[in-house]
């Protein structure tokens, strides 16, 4: 780390503590436009034996803890660089070099868990219904769904999903480890629209590395650094999937593919099927050229919606069908026989349908003098 960057951090640290109250606010907004210091934040955070890691981390979590929205998403922006030091510090064994790292995500964890008066929080997610619109589908392109008993008795019913009461964490252990990194990255997915590239980029590289990591794949990738293996569950590959979904539309392309592509090969291999389910639905959707997407502006994952239009059936019998029907086979003659006799058989059938509309009509008559 050159003496250039190491001022630049140590000015950031000196200057948020004399920092008034008042402030603040103007202070949060002009954060984010200092790319110098996010790129310097980023050496401390990948050297674990910095002398600036501690202090770092410590304001960081004051930003976390400050209530300012701003200063909480620049917090938020280093998560994944901070999960990976610190997997790949566990993964070493040598754990008393992240205890900064592991206090500074413990923090986040215990304050995300709890709302303002300090209530655990109950997070809840509706599942969508197949036969109700959505900006992903219209349901008139799924083809025609019978209403059996089973669905009727089903209709206007919505199933929720509950995640909570999450339980405080004082240290982070083989067993909680992951409850607690999967919390946390579902928190960065909830803001991954305020995330810059800087930080989507290094979201992608961390979830290359932590797939390949010990593995054959490593020195296709030519990874250095960690060389065993680092552990990992289900549900935060599934977490690590919905950030890089995000990423591939949103400029970053050739990183989320390739990070795409690694936790598929990962997954194969812990044979996950809640991980593949979902790369192989994200794999299956991509389209074949590379997005063109801009890294400003208002960030989205592209969907294409199906048009609503009125569901009229081709094979209808309406007045107006009956006449073309009739043009046709009076004006058939420069046709093909095949044609003749298929417009012939349309006729008839057409025919047969009016002659008994009236006989079911005259035996409703006779019936009602009877």
């Amino acid at each position: 780390m050159f003496t250039s960057e190491m001022g630049v951090v140590e000015e950031w640290l000196s200057e948020f503590k004399t920092l008034p109250e008042t402030s603040l606010p103007n202070y949060a907004t002009n954060l984010k436009d200092k790319s110098s210091l996010v790129s310097s934040l980023y050496k401390v955070i990948q050297e674990p034996q910095s002398e600036l890691l501690e202090p770092v981390c410590h304001q960081l979590f004051e930003f976390y803890r400050s209530g300012e929205e701003q200063l909480l998403r620049f917090t938020l922006q280093f998560l994944p660089e901070l999960i990976w030091c610190y997997l790949a510090v566990s993964a070493s064994r040598n754990v008393h070099s992240s205890g900064c790292i592991e206090a500074l995500l413990l923090g986040v964890y215990n304050l995300e868990i709890v709302d303002k008066q300090g209530h655990s929080k109950v997070l809840s997610f509706t599942i969508p219904s197949l036969s109700k619109p959505s900006v992903y589908h219209e349901p008139s392109s799924i083809g025609s769904m019978a209403l059996t008993e089973s669905a009727l008795s089903q209709h206007g019913l919505s199933k929720v999903v509950y995640s909570g009461p999450h339980p405080q964490r004082e240290m982070l252990t083989a067993q909680n480890r992951f409850e607690v990194l999967t919390f946390l990255l579902l928190c960065y997915n909830a803001a991954l629209t305020y995330m810059p590239s800087v930080s989507l980029q290094s979201l992608c590289q961390i979830c290359s590395r932590i797939c390949v990591c010990g593995y054959p794949r490593q020195h296709i990738r030519k990874y250095k650094g960690v060389s065993s293996r680092v552990p990992i569950s289900s549900g935060f590959m599934v977490q690590m999937l919905t950030g890089v979904y995000f990423a591939l539309y949103n400029g970053e392309w050739d990183l989320a593919q390739k990070a795409l592509d690694d936790i598929i090969y990962r997954a194969q291999l812990e044979l996950y099927p809640e991980p593949l389910l979902v790369a192989n639905a994200i794999k299956a959707s991509l389209p074949h050229g590379a997005m063109k997407s801009s890294k400003e502006g208002t960030r989205c994952i592209q969907v294409e919606v199906t048009p609503t239009s009125s569901r009229i059936s081709r094979n209808a019998v309406t007045s107006m069908s009956i006449r073309g029907h009739r043009w046709k086979r009076h004006g058939g003659s420069k046709g093909s026989r095949q044609s003749r006799v298929s417009i012939d058989s349309d006729t008839i059938s057409c025919w047969n349908l009016q002659s008994r509309f009236k006989y079911d009509h005259s035996v409703q008559k006779s019936v009602s003098k009877i």
